[in-house]
């Protein structure tokens, strides 16, 4: 259960709380609307039978016996009659409420003998005031009043419950509609749009909804930024060949003598777009995650080896040498070619910029982290200008290195490409020795 069932909860538990605090205090105004003011003695038949029965027992068996009767009566509830003497005191010592005795008096002094107040002589011929107080009797209705409704429960319960569906529609709807306003916005072009900020210090599943929503919408505008950078460069990479090939066509027709080594032209630069198309619809590919990566079990070591004993080939032929040093075995999940592809670039990359008669340093650990397998590569070539060290993985970046290169800057964004594509990090920094080292970390399986 998430946290937006226990706001959810929470409000139903205020509505209930609500509804049962408002009917409670309707059904006390309700009982007690006919009660305040001043109070007086009570003159209903319970009462009526107390006073009688105790101007009796003080005409005929005195004080005591009046006393006695109170305190043997009192023993099992409490007897609501009140005998006060002149002074004031009650016979058996409770308190008297000054308001009912002075209405008793008043109702004796007016009326004379009555049966809500008496005042009594015992035979010694002291006064007693005999009466009953409005407060001392038994809880009900006052007379008059209905008793409570149950409608009351039913439509305090029904207010509660428009008030607190009303706050929680207010909180729930205010952040669907900011999430309505952003996909409208995204939808339109404004891949800039975010929601987080909107949402407040609000944490819950929607609060949720949203980081996920700012994530896709950055996720595609760093895609939307990648195809359009993608498709410049490659507009500027393909002037460049065509260019060279109409130059053929045209000398072809200008001078038919030369039509063989204008075909040999023709088909390098062909070669070369094919080469080119070819490297760009794979980066794309890695760039869009549309490229299946295959759950299957690569031997890193051995995939390694393999592409440093290709490496030294090529490198023997620019009379420079590889070496490959490796610590352990290692194994991850991957698609084979993908991660051959980008060691092979990187490992290139080395050996066409390494001065001749140097030697490219290749290198495997596990031991420093178990959790990862990391691949170094190291030249002691002219290395990278520190301000270009974070473009070096970008598409058609070639630099500006004094070395001649006929590639298209697309190596080592592939090889970025693939190893983010695998879970894994690649970084570029210049050696202290001088040189660029290239390292790359892949997660173990």
């Amino acid at each position: 259960m998430g946290r937006l069932f226990w706001k959810i909860f929470l409000a139903f538990l205020c509505t209930l709380v609500v509804a049962v605090v408002g009917t409670g205090t309707a059904v006390w105004l309700q009982r007690h609307a006919g009660q305040g003011g001043e109070r007086q003695p009570a003159i209903g038949p319970p009462h009526l039978m107390f006073t009688d029965m105790a101007a009796s027992t003080l005409r005929h068996g005195g004080v005591d016996a009046l006393r006695q009767w109170m305190s043997d009566a009192s023993r099992n509830r409490p007897v609501p009659l009140l005998a006060v003497d002149s002074a004031g005191v009650d016979l058996i010592g409770r308190s008297v409420p000054e308001a009912a005795l002075a209405r008793a008096r008043e109702l004796t002094s007016s009326k004379g003998e009555t049966r809500g107040a008496r005042l009594v002589t015992a035979p010694t011929g002291e006064q007693y005031l005999l009466f009953v107080p409005s407060g001392a009797e038994p809880r009900r209705p006052p007379p008059g009043l209905p008793p409570p409704s149950p409608w009351i429960l039913v439509l305090m319960g029904a207010i509660a419950s428009v008030a607190v569906s009303a706050v929680l529609a207010w909180y729930l709807a205010r952040p669907i509609r900011n999430l309505r306003w952003a996909f409208n916005a995204a939808a339109s072009g404004r891949l800039d749009t975010r929601v987080t900020p909107l949402m407040g210090r609000r944490r819950d599943e929607i609060a949720d909804l949203g980081g996920d929503f700012d994530r896709m919408a950055n996720q595609l505008q760093q895609l939307m930024s990648a195809q359009r950078r993608l498709l410049h460069d490659v507009s500027h990479e393909l002037r460049s060949p065509l260019a060279r090939l109409q130059a053929a066509v045209g000398l072809v027709r200008q001078d038919p003598a030369k039509l063989e080594a204008s075909l040999d032209r023709i088909e390098k630069e062909s070669a070369r777009l094919d080469e080119m198309l070819g490297e760009v619809l794979t980066l794309a590919q890695l760039e869009s995650g549309s490229l299946r990566i295959d759950a299957e079990t690569v031997d890193v070591a051995d995939l390694v080896a393999g592409v440093v004993e290709d490496a030294r080939f090529e490198a023997k032929a620019a009379k420079k040498n590889v070496a490959f040093h490796r610590d352990g075995n290692a194994s991850v999940r991957g698609r084979a070619d993908l991660l051959h592809r980008a060691v092979e670039n990187v490992v290139r990359n080395a050996v066409k910029y390494a001065p001749e008669g140097t030697t490219v340093d290749i290198s495997l650990r596990t031991q420093n982290d178990p959790s990862s397998v990391c691949i170094s590569v190291a030249d002691t070539g002219p290395g990278i200008p520190a301000e270009s060290l974070e473009h070096v993985f970008e598409p058609f970046y070639r630099g500006s290195s004094r070395v001649a290169s006929d590639g298209f800057g697309l190596g080592l964004a592939i090889a970025h490409g693939a190893i983010t594509a695998h879970s894994g990090t690649i970084a570029a920094r210049n050696a202290s020795e001088g040189g660029l080292l290239v390292e790359i970390r892949l997660p173990m399986r």
